[in-house]
């Protein structure tokens, strides 16, 4: 669930700030372990900055930006930043240890550490709460969003940073509410026969799950316009190769609209997609969709050879618990 609720929430707010005039902000970024030589920063009104790595093995670059929320990727995982008129901003990261390492120094860097900050603070709660009963699980968050609001409210951040956050703070509360009561009830599915589907198949005819049955069966479920869906994709097609033999079944279900049919083919053909490839009948409203409660993509499902459910919201091909447990089962 890592940065599952606040990173969007926080630059859904600064979307619908006020626009600002823009004025220069000089960024540097040393990157230890780099993902990539080119980081990119985007904004809202289509901002975007691209960072390309120099001789000295640094990314540096002095662009014009009106102060608000923004966000870094690069190219593997991304985080969020907060420019000021006249920044000067320098970040340090070990890119193995993403969210652990970031550090900003340099003029008008508060609001981008307080960011940094939070990120690895609501991921280390998501890890821990989640495993709470109910009523434990309630107290901590009501905590949480206690100890966050004064925890911004103390420090001296610009006061639209401040607006920004103590909403944030408050959507994090209600949809943390509610992912844990879906969580609770996937799994709750646990053990249970799954539901069934019965569809399209890139290669010709129709799937059903029960034409699987046998084999332990992984089922991803993601659309060509899902970017973290994408992001997935060459772990998945490791896994489908460290495991090629092996009593298992990896299957993509995409949930793109009716119309994206003829974009589903071509990307399949052009990425090369392995495994079984198979196209829901009604996108979100499908009955597989929604007899798992699938709320976001991408959502792995993983079912045993009888046909029940090991896990209704299973690990990520990207996380090496995922790779631990088919060893498990498989060997």
């Amino acid at each position: 669930m890592k940065k599952l609720f606040v990173a969007g929430l926080v630059i859904f707010n600064a979307l619908n700030g006020i626009a600002q005039s823009k004025s220069p902000v000089k960024f540097t970024a040393k990157i230890t372990n780099r993902n990539s030589d080119t980081l990119v920063i985007r904004g809202r009104d289509n901002f975007k900055q691209i960072i390309p790595i120099d001789k000295k093995e640094v990314f540096a670059a002095t662009f014009d930006a009106p102060q608000g929320f923004y966000v870094f990727s690069d190219g593997t995982e991304s985080s969020n930043l907060y420019l000021k008129p006249n920044s000067e901003v320098n970040l340090t990261m070990n890119a193995k240890e993403f969210d652990e390492t970031i550090v900003y120094k340099g003029k008008g860097v508060d609001e981008s550490n307080f960011l940094a900050q939070q990120a690895l603070k609501d991921e280390n709660f998501q890890k821990d709460a989640f495993a709470k009963e109910a009523n434990e699980f309630i107290a901590l968050l009501d905590g949480k969003l206690k100890s966050d609001t004064e925890s911004v409210e103390k420090g001296n951040f610009a006061p639209e940073f401040k607006t920004a956050l103590k909403s944030s703070f408050e959507s994090f509360h209600q949809y943390a509410a509610a992912e844990y009561e879906r969580v609770s009830k996937a799994n709750k599915m646990v053990g249970k026969a799954s539901p069934s589907f019965d569809y399209e198949n890139f290669k010709g005819g129709k799937t059903k799950l029960a034409d699987l049955k046998g084999k332990y069966i992984y089922i991803d479920l993601w659309a060509t316009w899902c970017a973290p869906c994408r992001a997935e994709i060459p772990y998945l097609q490791k896994l489908e190769e460290q495991y090629h033999g092996k009593n298992i079944e990896f299957v993509s279900i995409s949930i793109d609209k009716a119309k994206d049919n003829p974009k589903w083919k071509k990307f399949v053909t052009d990425k090369q997609l392995g495994g079984t490839q198979l196209f829901a009948d009604k996108d979100w409203e499908s009955e597989f969709v929604v007899n798992y409660g699938v709320t976001g993509i991408p959502r792995f499902i993983l079912i045993d050879p009888k046909g029940n459910i090991v896990s209704s919201d299973a690990s990520r091909p990207s996380d090496p618990k995922l790779q631990e447990q088919l060893n498990g089962l498989l060997n």
